[in-house]
């Protein structure tokens, strides 16, 4: 599933697109927020013999290049998605950890006054929010230390 002219990109950046780094791409595209053990997991259904580190330096290496980017969504590993999709902001909730995607202008009031108040230039697309979804809010609580997820 090709969103954009990667090889186009790279070469033009002086890279080739490697069979790694197609992969990588690819799977980034496919699952869109992913850790590096999604992507791997994902990359090694086509191509058995790589391994997390050639993941990880690929990552590195898109993200330099402006082709992927990436956002804490937790506690754990940080999140890949493709940089030319529209910069937004994660809503992550704390119960069934579903990621809805909001238009970075819903934060345009909080960006503004951050910038008038504090001279402050925000960088939106690697900031998440945590909550409950609205499916999820709809639902009575669990007692604490439980857990309602299935």
């Amino acid at each position: 599933m090709v969103t954009t002219d990667w090889k186009s990109d790279l070469r033009q950046r002086g890279y080739r697109l490697t069979p790694q780094r197609q992969l990588v791409l690819e799977a980034v595209d496919t699952l869109e927020h992913a850790t590096p053990d999604d992507i791997l997991t994902e990359v090694r259904k086509t191509a058995s013999g790589v391994n997390i580190s050639t993941v990880y330096r690929t990552l590195e290496l898109l993200e330099e290049l402006g082709l992927v980017s990436h956002a804490h969504l937790g506690h754990g590993a940080p999140t890949y998605h493709l940089a030319d999709r529209h910069h937004h902001i994660h809503l992550v909730c704390r119960d069934c950890e579903s990621v809805i995607e909001a238009d970075v202008s819903v934060a345009e009031p909080l960006t503004s006054r951050l910038r008038e108040a504090y001279g402050f230039e925000t960088d939106m697309k690697h900031f998440a929010i945590f909550g409950r979804c609205a499916d999820c809010a709809g639902k009575p609580r669990t007692p604490e230390g439980s857990s309602n997820r299935t």
